[in-house]
């Protein structure tokens, strides 16, 4: 036994580093295909050529371990470059949300301690407005597609593709502590400092595991796998893309990068390269199925996951008819992020599309590795009633540890040893969560809690509705009303009391609490989203009440 244990002690201690899941495709498939927005193609063998190569040119502007390297991009196989080539170094990969206003953007860039910031050309303009006030001794590298470089004042330590040509293509990724950092981006948060959320690289591992897992052992529906053709529709600065360009090439699969989104070229290449799997927030899905190009599109072959904000149960039934395979998945910035999913049995998918929409809107039951509790105010579980609300807590080994350099925030999103979502939920017999708000959206009419997601979803089934939020609105009788603020398709003729009659015959039919009645109607010509594409309440707040 002895013996035993000492050959035991003796053997390779396998981190578990990205660089693992970096070699994986390249042992198997090499010639799979990266392609971008139909101006470059290149195999696998050729992309590890390069990030080894990107790896050697931030050597020479002085990254190191420890390092932080920051990246302003569109979604590009220059970012899943970074991706790996700059964890892997040992350095931080610090993912800038380009949608911030550039007092936040300022604050990111120093909360980091960026060391060197890529950023494409487009992009100068952000960096220009804060360019006195960025601290010295940064490095600059420029991503010039050959377009016109807007008039600016930096000095940049080269371009990057010609950076990468004089690089060596082989470098020696050393092997450190899998605890050690790998990535921060900042919460997009509507009020207050963008909040920093870091990862380690045996976290950013066991969430590629965890949710290949997921993905690939439904039998039939919600799949990812080998032989799928990847294509992302979340920003790459977001979350790490939800992870999935970890997955996608984990698993060595073609993928194709949009860059700048563009509805009718998203559309293009959705149909050129037959992508089979995407994710995107609801917006994005909805802003595509809308574009007189889709209806020339044969998207019956596409799979695609929808988070980041509930999935609206009419525009569920709409992609179904449309042949899209679409479904709910939940998770947030802290959590890496993806925690649960809606897929569904083979039994469900006999069932009707306005069945289906049902389940494919809900939260969904846990992936591998993720715990996850509804809770009432006492900390206990509520029952599996699909009624009873209470909020979401977590716990699974690739969560976030806490804020960066925020103690107190931190604190508070441990409480009790379980991440605190905010998120109001219930859980129905089979395990199966389905969100019904924020904590800070719920409308509490006379007392009641009301949905204010189960409202927009009643008002969306509208014919001349285009998008619709409901806030809660100061009333003395009754404390809090639901306000509908609604925006009506071109062309589209109706009036409030439309609205109201929708909102009411879902009451007389029990899909609605009868507080739901005492709803107000509002136009607008839009709905104010956040950075990345999520509907801002709290500038609807201030809009209107």
């Amino acid at each position: 036994m002895s013996n035993l244990i000492e050959k035991t002690r003796s053997s390779y201690d396998y981190p578990l580093l990205i660089k693992q899941l970096f070699l994986s495709p390249l042992a198997y498939n090499p010639d799979q295909q990266i392609i971008y927005r139909d101006q470059l193609t290149f195999t696998y063998k050729t992309w590890k050529e390069r990030v080894h190569r990107l790896a050697n040119a931030l050597a020479s502007v002085g990254v190191i371990q420890g390092s932080t390297v920051a990246v302003m991009d569109w979604d590009s196989h220059r970012y899943l470059e970074a991706y790996y080539a700059v964890p892997m170094m040992g350095a931080v990969l610090h993912t800038i949300n380009v949608r911030l206003s550039a007092e936040q953007m300022l604050y990111t860039i120093d909360h980091a301690e960026d060391d060197v910031i890529i950023c494409h050309s487009e992009f100068l303009p952000l960096l220009e407005a804060i360019r006195g006030r960025i601290s010295e001794g940064r490095k600059f590298i420029l991503i010039d597609e050959g377009d016109e470089v807007f008039n600016h004042h930096f000095e940049f330590e080269g371009e990057y593709e010609k950076m990468l040509a004089e690089a060596s293509p082989e470098f020696d990724f050393p092997e450190f502590d899998e605890n050690t950092r790998a990535t921060t981006f900042y919460t997009t948060g509507t009020t207050g400092l963008p909040k920093g959320v870091y990862f380690s690289h045996r976290q950013l591992v066991l969430h590629t595991l965890s949710t290949t897992a997921a993905l690939s052992s439904n039998s039939i529906q919600g799949r990812l796998h080998r032989e799928s053709v990847y294509m992302p529709l979340t920003p790459m600065f977001h979350v790490h893309a939800w992870g999935i360009p970890y997955i996608a090439t984990f698993l060595g699969t073609k993928q194709v990068y949009p860059g700048k989104y563009i509805p009718a070229f998203l559309l293009k290449l959705l149909e050129n390269h037959k992508v089979t799997f995407s994710h995107c927030v609801p917006t994005i899905l909805n802003m595509l199925l809308k574009d007189p190009t889709s209806l020339q599109c044969d998207l019956s072959r596409w799979t695609c996951i929808i988070g980041g904000a509930a999935l609206p149960r009419s525009i569920a039934i709409e992609a179904l008819r449309r042949g899209i395979d679409v479904f709910g998945g939940y998770g947030m910035s802290e959590t890496c992020p993806v925690l649960s999913l809606s897929q569904l049995t083979e039994m469900d998918l006999d069932l009707s599309p306005e069945e289906q929409a049902d389940i494919r809107c809900r939260t969904g039951v846990p992936i591998g590795l993720a715990q996850m509790r509804v809770v009432d105010h006492d900390g206990k579980d509520v029952p599996n009633d699909d009624k009873t609300p209470g909020e979401i807590i977590v716990r699974s080994p690739y969560l976030t540890q806490g804020y960066l350099k925020d103690h107190v925030h931190s604190e508070k999103l441990w409480e009790g040893g379980w991440m605190h979502t905010n998120d109001v939920a219930c859980v129905n017999e089979k395990g199966s969560i389905r969100i019904t708000d924020r904590s800070k959206d719920v409308i509490k009419v006379g007392g009641e809690w009301l949905s204010s997601l189960e409202i927009e979803d009643v008002i969306a089934r509208h014919e001349g509705v285009s998008e619709v939020a409901v806030i809660g609105a100061f009333d003395l009788n009754w404390g809090e009303i639901p306000l509908a603020i609604v925006v009506a398709k071109p062309g589209a003729i109706f009036d409030d009391r439309d609205i109201i009659q929708i909102v009411k015959a879902s009451v007389d039919s029990g899909v609605l609490p009868r507080e739901a009645i005492t709803m107000k109607v509002q136009r607008a010509d839009l709905i104010d989203k956040t950075s990345i594409g999520k509907i801002n309440k709290v500038a609807l707040r201030g809009r209107f009440l």
